[in-house]
């Protein structure tokens, strides 16, 4: 099955370059859907015309971004060796609210480039 979802320009260009290498969501209805072996074609929302397909290696669902940025290398999750030592889960709050966040669980999702 193919999945379709937006990125902001800096997190498609670290998947693009193969810096990036497991994307962070919530683990909604949409994410639920998603099994290993799928693939998902990202959209830059910067540029509509740009895309990348990726396959999904593994998932990694955790209840909350707190679990999940103690349990997985975050140098593979968009942060750099100049900003992981600032990393924290309410940075995602930008993203996603607590409540959403409690509702859902969040996932980790682990992509090879195709």
């Amino acid at each position: 099955m193919t999945h379709t979802m937006k990125l902001n320009p800096t997190p498609f260009a670290q998947i693009k370059s193969g810096a990036k290498t497991i994307e962070l969501r919530l683990y909604d209805e949409k994410r639920r859907q998603i099994a290993v072996g799928d693939t998902i074609r990202f959209t830059s929302t910067a540029d509509p015309s740009q895309t990348i397909t990726a396959r999904v290696e593994a998932l990694y669902p955790f209840p909350s971004f707190g679990e999940l940025y103690r349990s997985l290398p975050l140098l593979r999750c968009g942060y750099t060796a100049e900003t992981v030592g600032r990393a924290s889960p309410a940075d995602m709050e930008r993203y996603y609210s607590k409540a959403e966040e409690r509702r859902c669980g969040v996932v980790g999702i682990e992509l090879s480039l195709l």
